[in-house]
């Protein structure tokens, strides 16, 4: 895939943030940090101070597990749901006419979700891999042999 001179770049995990800036053309990317954020968001087990909870039937000494939630995960749907609503307005605002987004597949599929028109209209490619703590040389290899 070609990276175009001043497509947005994001590269996205549930805890990292890169926005990058293509200063170079498309034979020779030269990928700019522009934005980059870390997500605060703690171990599960340091989010929930109790046991799962237990459910007992009306009728007898029948007892089930409720499923404990996963704060942690929500956690990272809700950075990765943040970073697209700042993409939504960069959109809307005309910031870039060219988007590409890296990120984990159950990431990215997070991410679609909150796509709007104005945003999909200037996505030129998604990559399903994990390349936040990857350095700008090795995103631009990875983007361009995709």
């Amino acid at each position: 895939m070609r990276i175009d001179h001043d497509t947005l770049v994001i590269v996205l995990d549930g805890g990292k943030m890169l926005l990058f800036r293509n200063d170079g053309d498309a034979d020779y990317p030269n990928l700019q940090v522009e934005e980059a954020l870390e997500n605060a968001n703690p171990a599960n087990r340091d989010q929930h101070t109790d046991a799962p909870g237990r459910a007992f039937a009306s009728v007898g000494s029948a007892r089930s597990a409720v499923s404990e939630t996963d704060f942690h995960q929500q956690a990272e749907h809700q950075f990765a749901a943040d970073a697209v609503e700042q993409l939504n307005r960069r959109a809307l605002a005309n910031d870039y006419e060219r988007l590409i987004v890296v990120a984990p597949p159950a990431v990215l599929g997070e991410m679609r979700k909150h796509y709007s028109k104005a945003l999909s209209a200037r996505l030129v490619g998604e990559i399903g891999k994990d390349l936040t703590g990857h350095p700008a040389t090795d995103i631009e290899k990875a983007i361009s042999a995709h």
